[in-house]
């Protein structure tokens, strides 16, 4: 299949991406509602996802990525392979995200992953990066209270992370993880940004918040 060109920055506040979206009906997606859910925000080529589906498929995956032709060329991928717990959402997230996780099955929701997300680096652009204090907030209503499930956050931007960590530990619903101040990935696969970040030999910034 071949890879679909599409630019690497989208601008999240415009006007095209403020309506939010109307969930699929999930039954029609996944084949059993009664697995866990496994939310990437921020999927891009869905690579990541993929791999987990079937490394771990007693997860249902979920996929959240702003450029639509990236998520249509990862459900096209997902449809050859044959996956049924795995989807790809078009949404902007902190528009949608409430909607979407109000539509899944009740207490479902047990991991998210935020990594390498746009750091928008100007100060003028800070409301253009994913993780806000909306966001964190909606997270601590769905996700399930859990020692091993939560968030897992990463960035080879040093600020970024520290940003990110900020908001979860300002939440009083999310407690940091001193077992995941992390210096390796837990997860059995690494995204495409986190192979290239380490084969160049730089710091990749990572940690783990738990649902309370």
């Amino acid at each position: 299949m071949p890879r679909v060109r599409v630019r690497q920055h989208v601008n999240p506040l415009s006007q095209k991406y403020q309506a939010p979206i109307t969930p699929p009906k999930w039954e029609q997606i996944y084949a059993d509602l009664d697995k866990p859910f496994f939310l990437d925000i921020g999927s891009a080529r869905g690579r990541f996802l993929l791999e987990m589906a079937e490394s771990q498929p007693q997860y249902n995956y979920l996929g959240l990525e702003v450029r639509e032709p990236l998520v249509e060329e990862a459900n096209l991928k997902r449809d050859h392979l044959g996956f049924t717990n795995l989807h790809y959402l078009f949404c902007q997230v902190n528009v949608s995200l409430p909607t979407i996780l109000s539509s899944l099955p009740k207490k479902s929701l047990y991991l998210v992953t935020i990594q390498f997300p746009d750091p928008w680096f100007k100060k003028r652009h800070a409301k253009r990066r994913i993780v806000q204090p909306e966001l964190v907030d909606t997270l601590a209503q769905y996700l399930v209270p859990s020692k091993e499930g939560g968030v897992f956050l990463q960035s080879d931007v040093q600020f970024v992370s520290e940003e990110m960590t900020r908001y979860f530990a300002a939440h009083p619903k999310f407690i940091q993880s001193p077992a995941f101040l992390l210096a390796e990935n837990p997860f059995p696969v690494a995204t495409e940004r986190e192979t290239t970040v380490l084969s160049q030999g730089e710091p990749v910034y990572r940690t783990w918040f738990c649902r309370q």
